[in-house]
């Protein structure tokens, strides 16, 4: 018997669970914590350290307890978290301010800045994450901080992600040069590259601007990727856990990549991890470079394949929006449309209202919806965006396909899939592919099936994806429905790349 814990952090709560290599999930617990925004600026989402501290040893306590097991019988932890969510630290790793969420958009205009330096010199790095730098991303976020935090750019030492300070903190680790970077929040989103020499040269960082001197050196650490031990648990944390002092944890990753993991991602799946957004995850051994995606990185899903990665910025946040407005919860709107079919509301929805991610890349679009008449209702809307997501999930499919990544399987993980079958039927409907859904939740299965290869409870990922996966529940597309899409869908794509400017097309 080998008994672990996988540590998912999302951007609302976090979830520990409590795995067992032959039984699993034994266990679960859950605890939330706030999202900060800013009603005069809708780019703004921050959260704390001390909060997501505290909720993980609320969700440990609830996870040991659930799954009746002592922790002291626990082998490993890993843990994922979001991402590009980044914290400006002091050289003792203690934080100078809250987090720049994975969501926050504020540093739209850096991004722009280093975009066009970046394709002004050809930067082959820019290639490697789909031709456009993100406002999600690590480098603009931090060069915003530094912009806007003048009085505390002589404490500044370093920028760390989620990820890897979670992990440090678990390890007790304070030294900025032994802190495990991961690979795949590294790769994807501040374009280090093991092939390229890892990040961009100190000249072309200075370029976009002088406060970015000397960035390269902050950024030290150890890069790794995720079958890597960044550590043993610390005696502090272990003590607050309530576990034994000194078990393994690997290097941390961003949650939808080990979501994918979970999900049983091999070659040929593409799996949709919907939530708060949408990560759309790939692998492919042979690596070609992918305009208007977040990034191919050696070692970012799988440590011995290359990740891709590419998304929608809003899905579970715009449903949330729209029954929010409507003074109704989504699960009350859900029930109104679970009969609604193809097109039949006449709405054609763009689900911008968080920016676009990929293929577009580019934050400052706005939610749109045509057709609007008077009948309409917020259920009407509702499906028009669960319709507006799959059709933007088709272009970047499309995307991907064009340039060589094979899609045979579409599996949707995340918490909506579960929730709403809804959204399951019309992606079957758009995609015009049967849509895999795992038979039992598997968020924090990925983090879990790391931690066991740190116990040394499997010799690979697939071995662990082989006892722990769950199978699937296959939604079929409808003929009917398909033709309806089919027409729906060409005249979504050819106004997605009109209607935004400074396309990827």
């Amino acid at each position: 018997m080998s008994i672990v814990a996988g540590i998912d952090f999302g951007t609302e709560s976090v979830r520990v669970s409590i795995f067992d290599h032959e039984r699993g999930r034994l266990g679960l617990g859950t605890a939330t914590y706030p999202v900060l925004r800013n009603r005069a600026d809708a780019n703004f989402a921050a959260q704390r350290h001390q909060d997501h501290c505290g909720s993980l040893v609320t969700a440990f306590q609830l996870a040991l307890a659930a799954a009746k097991v002592p922790g002291r019988l626990v082998e490993a932890v890993a843990l994922d978290t979001t991402g590009s969510s980044i914290v400006p630290v002091d050289e003792k790793l203690e934080p100078l301010g809250d987090y720049y969420l994975w969501c926050d958009h504020r540093a739209w205009r850096e991004a722009a800045e280093i975009t066009e330096k970046a394709r002004e010199v050809q930067l082959a790095a820019l290639d490697w994450c789909g031709g456009t730098y993100s406002a999600e991303w690590g480098f603009a976020k931090v060069l915003h901080w530094l912009r806007s935090n003048e009085a505390l750019r002589s404490r500044f030492h370093t920028a760390i992600e989620h990820c890897d300070l979670m992990v440090a903190t678990l390890c007790g680790i304070t030294d900025s040069t032994q802190v495990a970077r991961s690979v795949c929040a590294m790769g994807h989103k501040w374009m280090w590259n093991a092939q390229l020499g890892g990040f961009p040269s100190e000249e072309f960082l200075a370029s976009v601007d002088p406060l970015l001197t000397g960035m390269r050196e902050r950024l030290r650490g150890r890069y790794l990727t995720s079958d890597k031990m960044a550590g043993p648990l610390g005696e502090e944390w272990a003590k607050r856990l309530g576990l034994k002092a000194g078990i393994p944890i690997p290097a941390g990753a961003l949650d939808a990549h080990w979501d994918a993991i979970g999900a049983g991602c091999s070659i040929g799946d593409v799996v949709n991890v919907i939530g708060t957004s949408t990560c759309v995850m790939a692998l492919t051994d042979a690596p070609r470079l992918i305009p208007g995606v977040s990034g191919l990185v050696q070692g970012s899903i799988h440590p011995n394949k290359v990740g891709i990665e590419a998304g929608l910025s809003a899905v579970g946040d715009l449903f949330g929006a729209i029954a929010h407005r409507a003074g109704h919860t989504v699960t009350d709107l859900a029930q109104l449309i679970k009969d609604h079919r193809a097109g039949q509301t006449g709405l054609l929805r763009f689900a911008w209202d968080n920016g676009d991610r990929s293929v577009l890349s580019n934050p400052k679009l706005k939610g749109i919806t045509l057709g609007w008449r008077l009948h309409h209702t917020a259920a009407d809307e509702l499906f028009a965006a669960i319709e507006g997501t799959a059709f933007h999930m088709r272009v970047i499919l499309d995307r991907l396909q064009q340039y060589g990544t094979p899609v045979e399987r579409v599996i949707h993980a995340g918490g909506i899939p579960r929730r709403n079958q809804t959204l399951n039927r019309v992606y079957a409907n758009v995609l015009n592919k049967p849509i895999l859904v795992p038979k039992y939740d598997t968020t924090g299965l990925g983090s879990a099936i790391f931690a066991f290869l740190a116990a040394g409870a499997f010799d690979s990922v697939e071995e662990a994806q082989q006892a722990l996966s769950p199978g699937y529940d296959a939604i079929d597309p409808v003929a009917a429905e398909v033709r309806v899409y089919e027409d729906l869908y060409a005249r979504f794509r050819r106004l997605y790349f009109s209607l935004a400017t400074d396309t990827i097309d």
